[in-house]
């Protein structure tokens, strides 16, 4: 459960903040009963200057052209005179007066009418009303009224400085996690391990500061987790705050920065108020590149207010006023656009990188993520996590997710290997497009297309291991052909990567090999091999004429609110050169797959003939059909030895 810091936030181990006021009922009463005592004096000062008079006077008056306009409503007439007159009161006073209300008699007055015609008064009739005098006060009192309600809702909600009053957005935004309800610790965290080591120091500090302070050391100030999304940076951070038993105050870079300026770095101001009140405690600023971009590079300078807001964070962080105990942790997966400012030691000492789960680490997310799952015997985990590379913590608990999900759908009490594998291909593929209407000339090529990209995988060394090759439209895609690796890679071979560009170029190969055309199908596969073979020359130094040189792109994209584009580190004839270079490898690559296929045609037929058939084949029965023998270890024994470390 989480709850807003602020003035009267309640951190663990203290006691509660100061209470909101209890509403008013007794002032209210009071302020009634006074409403209906002192009513008609009240009243009375919202009525006009009007002196009632008897009607033979205002007969008197009329009959001496006198009366300037009456205004006739039921049976009173109100009235204004030319000129001021006087009247006797019974008690002998004369009252003077020049605007007037009388009543008509019971009986009538049938001369009335042309009287005030011949006078030439103006009339003016308004239909009856019967108010009484609560309800002139009423109406008088009601923009009163209405200040008075939202005076009452204002303090109700805590009053003007209340963690939710009316200037709340000033004020921090952070969550507060209290360990009592939702503890989270490393056991809940799988895999990470080398991120565990590192966060270890700043669990024991947090436990036992002087441990450190004794031999003159400091705390890192900051902690910086870096990695693609979904690998648990966040659940890490909480599970640092878990272990260390103290508060936790989330909040997201986003939640600082507002149109206003200076709200950003109020809220700094107070984020950090709140937290050295509760300290120790950590402090947890998700997606920090939001907040924390270069200064300097946009249109606004030093008066935008991100900028404002970033200078307040780095003060905050080492400025004059010392943060003891007061651990920030930040997660972002851009810390290339982070101003240099924060990455110094003495803000983010610290910096931890969460790569995407090992072998290992996702057999271990899956177990997790299966404890209240029911899986048939036949769901093989490690089998599963052998045909997940890449995937993150996220991405693997989103995968056991729709397989309980199909389940469901299927009317199962458990959830068994073709649920899993049909999560898969959904989460890599796309869902599977039923409707679609494609001829039989349409299939064939696309059945030649991924027989193509699969026998020259299988053909070629050094290439990962066919899955299975499918004809299913899914997504965008009108079939697939799925490779998994063996294991995990780190660094790539050039042979290992031009044999991956020869079976993505399989495809179009193929196309030509068995029918001569070229078909949009190989859009995505062009593109593919394209980034991959300009990494190669740029990056990777793997081009004959550019040899060992790695000319690079410039800046990493291009920052929010740049004026310009980043320009290119090397010269146009350079760019010729790479782009001849770029070229050269894609075309050997298709060249080396045009070979492949009209040495193994008939195998290539073969395949598309099964695919047609049975719109599914798997990279063994792929194998069987080319006649290709390749020494591959046996899933089950990989996925021991991978785990085994």
């Amino acid at each position: 459960m989480d709850g807003r810091t602020g003035p009267g936030g309640q951190g663990q181990g203290q006691g509660r903040g100061p209470q909101r006021p209890s509403f008013p009922w007794t002032l209210i009463l009071w302020l009634l009963l006074l409403f209906f005592l002192l009513g008609p004096w009240i009243s009375s000062l919202f009525r006009s200057k009007e002196v009632e008079i008897s009607y033979s006077a205002f007969r008197r008056q009329l009959e001496a052209g006198n009366v300037q306009q009456v205004m006739v409503r039921g049976e009173k007439i109100t009235g204004q005179l030319k000129k001021p007159a006087s009247e006797q009161a019974a008690a002998g006073k004369t009252t003077t007066y020049t605007e007037f209300f009388t009543y008509v008699p019971s009986f009538g007055d049938s001369q009335l009418l042309s009287l005030l015609e011949a006078q030439k008064v103006s009339i003016v009739t308004k239909p009856q009303r019967n108010m009484s005098w609560w309800t002139d006060i009423l109406v008088g009192l009601l923009p009163f009224l209405i200040l008075i309600a939202l005076a009452v809702w204002v303090l109700r909600r805590g009053g003007l400085g209340g963690s939710q009053g009316i200037f709340s957005f000033l004020g921090s935004r952070a969550h507060l996690y209290e360990q009592r309800k939702e503890r989270t610790t490393f056991k809940d965290v799988a895999g990470a391990r080398g991120a565990k080591i590192e966060l270890q120091e700043i669990i024991d500090y947090l436990r036992d500061p002087a441990r450190i302070q004794r031999l003159g050391g400091k705390a890192p100030k900051g902690v910086l987790l870096v990695g693609p999304p979904g690998t648990g940076k966040t659940l890490l951070a909480r599970a640092v705050a878990g272990e260390a038993n103290v508060p936790f105050l989330s909040i997201t870079g986003s939640d600082f920065v507002e149109m206003f300026v200076g709200v950003g770095a109020s809220r700094v101001r107070s984020l950090f108020a709140d937290a050295k009140k509760m300290a120790p405690v950590i402090i947890f600023i998700d997606e920090l590149d939001s907040v924390g971009h270069r200064r300097g590079i946009g249109v606004g300078g030093g008066q935008d207010e991100r900028e404002h807001t970033l200078n307040q964070l780095l003060s905050e962080m080492d400025g004059f006023e010392p943060n003891e105990h007061v651990v920030v942790m930040a997660a972002t997966n851009r810390p290339d656009v982070l101003d240099p400012a924060l990455l110094r030691p003495g803000r983010f000492d610290r910096r931890i990188t969460v790569d995407l789960p090992t072998l290992k680490d996702r057999v271990e997310i899956l177990k997790i993520h299966a404890r209240d799952k029911p899986l048939s015997p036949d769901v093989d985990l490690e089998e599963v996590a052998r045909g997940t590379p890449g995937f993150s913590g996220a991405d693997l608990e989103n995968l056991l997710n729709e397989a309980a999900i199909l389940a469901a759908r299927r009317n199962q009490d458990t959830i068994d290997r073709k649920d899993i594998d049909d999560s898969i291909d959904t989460i890599l593929m796309g869902l599977e497009r039923e409707n679609i209407a494609i001829t039989n000339q349409e299939r064939r090529l696309v059945a030649y297309h991924e027989g193509g990209h699969a026998v020259v995988a299988a053909v070629l060394p050094n290439t990962d291991p066919i899955h299975k090759v499918t004809i299913v439209p899914r997504g965008r895609a009108m079939g697939v052909t799925q490779q998994l690796p063996e294991k995990e890679k780190y660094i790539y071979p050039e042979d290992f990567l031009l044999n991956r560009l020869a079976v993505m170029m399989g495809g179009r190969a193929a196309e030509q090999v068995v029918e001569g055309v070229a078909t949009s199908g190989a859009a995505d596969d062009l593109k593919q091999a394209t980034v991959l073979a300009r990494r190669m020359v740029v990056e990777w130094g793997m081009g004959e004429s550019l040899g060992e040189m790695a000319v690079g792109e410039g800046q990493e994209g291009v920052l929010p609110g740049a004026e310009i584009p980043p320009r290119p580190e090397y010269s146009e004839e350079t760019a010729r050169e790479i782009d001849e270079e770029i070229k050269k490898i894609l075309r050997e690559a298709y060249n080396r797959a045009v070979e492949v296929l009209q040495e193994h045609r008939e195998g290539l037929d073969r395949v598309a003939q099964d695919l047609l058939e049975k719109e599914e084949v798997t990279g063994k029965e792929v194998l069987e059909i080319i006649g290709v023998k390749k020494d591959q270890t046996p899933a089950e024994e990989l996925a021991s030895q991978s785990v085994s470390g």
